[in-house]
Parts: structure tokens; sequence; C-alpha cells
């Protein structure tokens, strides 16, 4: 493969947080070296991961932007994801897979 080229992301799962103010998990759908996160509301998310439903997100956790999405690598110990809302509810969406895009 040349030098900058990326591979195309291939999903191998994907779950729903409904998250608001108060932190909320889910286990992980699929597999892979990558998650999606979609954030679908107003408001900016934060999120963390980990391995057992015990995981919780705080506002010193990865933000995710208004209606943005970011892909983060994550390793094969994680199972589970926590998001929490700096205000409002609405959905966090997660897609594990592996690869890349632009």
């Amino acid at each position: 493969m040349a030098t900058g080229s990326v591979t195309p992301f291939r999903p191998t799962g994907t779950v729903s947080i409904s998250a608001g103010t108060t932190s909320a998990s889910v286990q992980l759908a699929g597999g892979g070296d990558s998650v999606v996160v979609t954030n679908t509301t107003a408001a900016i998310t934060y999120v963390r991961f980990g391995a057992d439903p015990s995981v919780t997100a705080s506002a010193a956790d990865m933000p995710v932007l208004p209606n943005a999405r970011i892909m983060l690598a994550v390793n094969s110990l994680i199972a589970y994801a926590a998001a929490v809302l700096a205000s409002g509810s609405g959905a966090v969406l997660l897609t594990r897979g592996d690869g890349s895009f632009l």
C-alpha cells in the first residue's frame, strides 16, 4: 500500500447510547481496533471506554462536538463505552470496526 493511503472503514457493529447529563454505558457490538463515535445531539458529549459495564464518562473525558463524529483507537480488551452530554439528551452512536476514513 502506498504511503499516505487509507484503508476504508469496515464496520462490524453499531450501538446507541441514550445519553443525558448523567453518564450512561453500553456494551459495544462487533470487533475491530477502531470506534467511530457519532454525536447526533446539539450538545458536546464526552466519551470513555472500558473493559466492564462500570465505566462512566465525565467532562474530563474525550469531547465530541455537537453533530460531529470522531474515530478513536481501542484495543481488544475494550468492551464497553460510556457517554455524558453537557446538556440535554439524545443519541450517541458507537460503530466498531477496522480501517479509517477521511
